[in-house]
C-alpha cells in the first residue's frame, strides 16, 4: 500500500485526526461508568456544539446559509447526531471499543450503498466487492450464529450498525444539500439540532438516573466534545480544503486500528482468530472503497462533490 504524497503537515494532522476519533471509542467506555448512554450522548453533544461554535466564529464561517439552509441543517442533525450518537453509545455498553470501532466504520460501505439512490452515483464492481467483503467481515466479528456464547452482544453489534447507517444517511443527505463552503456552518447547526433531539430523548425516554459527576466523566466529555468532535472535525474540513477527499477517505480505516490497539492496551480486549479475520475484511473493504473512488476521480482531477465513500459532515464517533 503506497503512502499518499502528502506534505508533513497534512500527515501530522491526519494522524491526530485518526487518534482523536479512535480514542473516542475508549472514552465513551470510560464515560459510561458515570452516565447512561443517552445522558452521555447529550452531554457530548452540548460540549461539542459549544466548542464548534467557538472554533467556527474566528474562522468567519458564519453567514453562508440562508434560512432554509439553517432549517435543513438543524433537521439533518436528527440522523447524524441524535440517532448516531445514541445508537453508538448504547452499542458500546455491550461491545468492547475495538470491535465497536470496526463495526461503526462500516459507515463508508453504507454511504456507498445509499449513494446511487440519493446522490445518483453508479457503483463500480470494486465498490460492490468492498461492500460485500465488509459486511462479511462484520458477520465474522459478531458471530451471530453463536450469539448464545456471549462472545459479543449481537444486539450491540446491530445497534452499532444502525448508528453507522444513520451517520451514512445524514452524510449523503448533507452532501446533496450543502456545498463545501457551507459545511462548517452547516455542521454547527446540525450539531445544535441533533443535540436538541438528544435532549428530547433524555426527557422522554430516560431522564433518570442522573450522571455521577466525577473526574472520569469530565475527562471523557472533554475528549469527546472538544477533541473528538469540535477540533477533529475542524481538522477534517481543513484537510478537505487542500487534499483530495477520496485520498483521505481511503485511510479512515486507521481510526479503528487506533481503537483496537487502545482497547487491547487499556481494556485487555482480545479477539478470536475468526474475529481477527473479520476485522481484516472490514478494514480492507473500507480502504477498498476509498481507493475505488480515488481511481474514479484520477490523480489530476478534483474530487466530485459529493463522493460515495467520503465522510464530510458529521462529528464521527
Amino acid at each position: 500500500m503506497a503512502a499518499p504524497a502528502w506534505p508533513w503537515t497534512t500527515r501530522l494532522l491526519f494522524l491526530f485526526l485518526c487518534v482523536a476519533w479512535g480514542f473516542n471509542f475508549l472514552f465513551i467506555r470510560v464515560g459510561l461508568s458515570d452516565a447512561s448512554p443517552l445522558w452521555l450522548s447529550l452531554l457530548r453533544g452540548v460540549i461539542g456544539t459549544a466548542a464548534t461554535v467557538f472554533i467556527v466564529t474566528p474562522l468567519k464561517a458564519w453567514g453562508k446559509l440562508d434560512a432554509r439552509g439553517r432549517r435543513d441543517a438543524l433537521l439533518l442533525g436528527i440522523p447524524t447526531t441524535t440517532a448516531f450518537y445514541a445508537l453508538l453509545i448504547v452499542g458500546i455498553e455491550t461491545v468492547l471499543p475495538g470491535v465497536a470501532s470496526v463495526v461503526t466504520y462500516t459507515f463508508p460501505l453504507w454511504v456507498a450503498l445509499l449513494s446511487p439512490s440519493v446522490l445518483g452515483h453508479r457503483l463500480a464492481r470494486s465498490h460492490w466487492l468492498s461492500v460485500v467483503a465488509g459486511f462479511a467481515g462484520v458477520a465474522l466479528i459478531a458471530q451471530f450464529w453463536a450469539a448464545a456464547s456471549g462472545r459479543e452482544s449481537a444486539v450491540g453489534v446491530l445497534e452499532l450498525l444502525g448508528g453507522a447507517l444513520a451517520w451514512a444517511l445524514g452524510t449523503v443527505l448533507f452532501q446533496r444539500r450543502f456545498s463545501r463552503a457551507q459545511m462548517l456552518e452547516a455542521n454547527a447547526y446540525q450539531l445544535l439540532g441533533g443535540t436538541a433531539g438528544l435532549a428530547v430523548a433524555v426527557l422522554v425516554v430516560a431522564p433518570t438516573p442522573l450522571p455521577t459527576v466525577g473526574l472520569d466523566l469530565w475527562v471523557s466529555l472533554v475528549w469527546l466534545g472538544i477533541v473528538g468532535t469540535a477540533i477533529a472535525w475542524s481538522i477534517w474540513f481543513d484537510l478537505l480544503g487542500r487534499t483530495r477527499a477520496a485520498a483521505l477517505s481511503a485511510y479512515v480505516f486507521l481510526v479503528p486500528v487506533v481503537a483496537l490497539i487502545g482497547s487491547a492496551v487499556f481494556f485487555g480486549e482480545r479477539l478470536s482468530a475468526v474475529q481477527l479475520a473479520g476485522v481484516g475484511l472490514v478494514l480492507l473493504s473500507v480502504y477498498g472503497i476509498g481507493r475505488a473512488e480515488a481511481r474514479a476521480v484520477g490523480p489530476d482531477r478534483p474530487d466530485p462533490t459529493p463522493s460515495p465513500g467520503t465522510p464530510p459532515a458529521d462529528p464521527s464517533a
